[in-house]
């Protein structure tokens, strides 16, 4: 059995369930207040999946007795895979677990971090099973395309008995770098304004470095990834992990028909549960996301994902949207219908004020994209204040959003766990 720990995981706890679901893996959802009361068994616990979010939420979720479980299970012989948040997780440092000695490394280059799309990227040698734990598989290319969504970075140390699996080399056609497509940009023109203003657009740093790495903690093994192998429709990447998911909890291999992820289309999910406020909620972020995109704010990266112009608070949108669409789609459980018959109308409440607030900032934003500086009646600080008041602090949850994800978040986990 495998445990998904859904803490601070929203979309990509949902994308990391997907896979699951589609592979055939045996497969529940844990919190950190469970792991901190019972512990994890090895017996009834073959791997332990954590999802990309906010690595620091997932720390405060565990608690010191949860995160002292999960170290002492992967100690006894356990598993544990961590993808982007989770694998800063699994790393040492003030939010980490220490379950690899490596550190996430600072960001010097805000623009770079903003990096979004496919990879290109080099998986280990296979001629060295023993070091990479069977993890690389022959069957894929020496070279695959592996999806990163605004990663961190590791920060390498030597004799330290972690083993690299996989080596960014350079991006892909559908790279981006914050708002802007890397492929729409003529190479020379870039050079130039790279050199006359010190700002680099192509993530040249990224190559070479490691996006995936193994080692072991005690008896236990920890696998980090910054690239969300999970992603939907992207066939190398989810291939690799079905792969290594089969090796690491002995489960039979996934048949490589069987291994790409189903695309994702969050317009165009069935509605499972027919319910009116779950319905007025959708089309309510419907028409945010439809006045950004007619604003030139917003945009459609794929089927589950938006783009945004730097600045908009597209990720928080993304994420509420797509857990409101997904809970439609869900056949609803005895405690979901208890739980939403609770909480539906402050839900619908908070919702109102909080579809008023961003119509009205986006409109604010797009104007001070068209008025200029010299006779702009929209400050700055304004913008910010108001963004503060809808998302929070960028990196800390917060404003009026936050009881409506809390809610989602909630309503979710009890029509999955």
């Amino acid at each position: 059995m495998i445990h998904l720990l859904w803490d601070e995981s929203h979309i990509w706890g949902l994308l990391l369930w997907r896979a699951l679901k589609t592979w055939g893996f045996e497969h529940r959802l844990v919190r950190g207040e469970e792991i901190a009361q019972a512990g994890l068994s090895r017996k009834s616990c073959a791997a332990l999946l954590v999802p990309g979010g906010w690595a620091k939420g997932k720390r405060e979720a565990l608690g010191d007795a949860g995160a002292e479980a999960l170290r002492q299970y992967v100690a006894s012989g356990g598993v544990y895979v961590g993808f982007c948040g989770g694998a800063g997780l699994g790393l040492t440092g003030k939010h980490g677990l220490g379950l690899c000695p490596w550190k996430r490394r600072a960001f010097r280059d805000r623009l770079q971090h903003f990096s979004s799309g496919h990879m290109v990227v080099d998986l280990a040698p296979q001629n060295d099973p023993d070091a990479t734990a069977g993890l690389v598989p022959g069957s894929l290319p020496r070279s695959i395309m592996a999806p990163v969504w605004w990663p961190a970075r590791f920060q390498p140390e030597d004799g330290d008995g972690v083993t690299v699996l996989a080596a960014y080399r350079e991006p892909a056609s559908d790279f981006w770098v914050a708002d802007l497509p890397l492929q729409s940009l003529p190479k020379e023109p870039v050079e130039e304004l790279e050199t006359l203003y010190g700002v680099r657009f192509w993530p040249r740093f990224m190559t070479g470095q490691p996006v995936a790495v193994t080692g072991r903690h005690g008896d236990g093994r920890y696998v980090l990834s910054y690239s969300h192998l999970e992603t939907p429709d992207s066939p190398e990447a989810n291939a690799w992990l079905a792969h290594m998911l089969a090796t690491l909890t002995g489960a039979d291999p996934v048949p490589e028909l069987k291994s790409r992820t189903s695309r994702w289309d969050l317009r165009r999910l069935p509605s499972r549960w027919d319910d009116p406020d779950l319905d007025r909620a959708k089309k309510a972020m419907e028409n945010v996301i439809r006045l950004g995109q007619e604003n030139l704010l917003l945009f459609r990266r794929n089927s589950w994902l938006l783009g945004w112009r730097r600045g908009i608070p597209g990720a928080s949108l993304n994420a509420l949207y797509s857990l409101i669409s997904q809970a439609r789609a869900l056949p609803p459980t005895d405690a979901a219908r208890d739980y939403w018959q609770a909480n539906a109308a402050p839900f619908m409440e908070q919702m109102e004020h909080f579809h008023a607030g961003l119509t009205g900032y986006l409109l604010a934003e797009r104007l001070g994209m068209t008025l200029t500086e010299a006779n702009s009646l929209i400050p700055a600080e304004a913008l910010a204040e108001q963004r503060a008041a809808l998302f929070g602090a960028p990196m800390l949850p917060g404003g009026l959003m936050q009881p409506l994800m809390r809610t989602m978040d909630e309503l979710i986990w009890r029509l999955l766990a």
